[in-house]
């Protein structure tokens, strides 16, 4: 059963190609809001907590602070509203998942950056 979706997911779900990008990273995510018959295109930057899946089904969620108010938002990697992925700065952390992320603030919530 499991490879009769893998299959279908492989043969029929269209993939865009993205940057690389892994937890820790600040990215920038562009996508496309539709308001009626109108449509414009929205950007969300923030940190990368986790990615998770594999395949047509992975999702990534980003986290960015708005004020004093922490937001997280949960982007399926095949989304057809997303135009494109910038990565803005590959950060150096230990963890796949840095859930641990959300409790900081102020200067203990920086990332260092990555040497690549």
């Amino acid at each position: 059963m499991e490879s009769l979706i893998k299959y279908v997911q492989d043969e029929f779900v269209d993939k865009k190609e993205f940057p690389k990008f892994s937890a820790g990273d600040t990215i920038t995510v562009y996508y496309e809001i539709k308001e009626g018959q109108k449509t414009r295109t929205q950007f969300f930057r923030g940190t990368v907590i986790q990615k998770r899946g594999s395949g047509a089904s992975q999702t990534f969620t980003i986290r960015k602070m708005s004020g004093t108010v922490g937001v997280e938002r949960i982007f399926p990697i095949n989304l057809p509203a997303i135009q494109k992925i910038e990565v803005n700065k590959h950060g150096s952390v230990r963890r796949a998942r840095i859930f641990y992320f959300r409790n900081l603030t102020g200067k203990k919530a920086r990332i260092k950056e990555a040497k690549r």
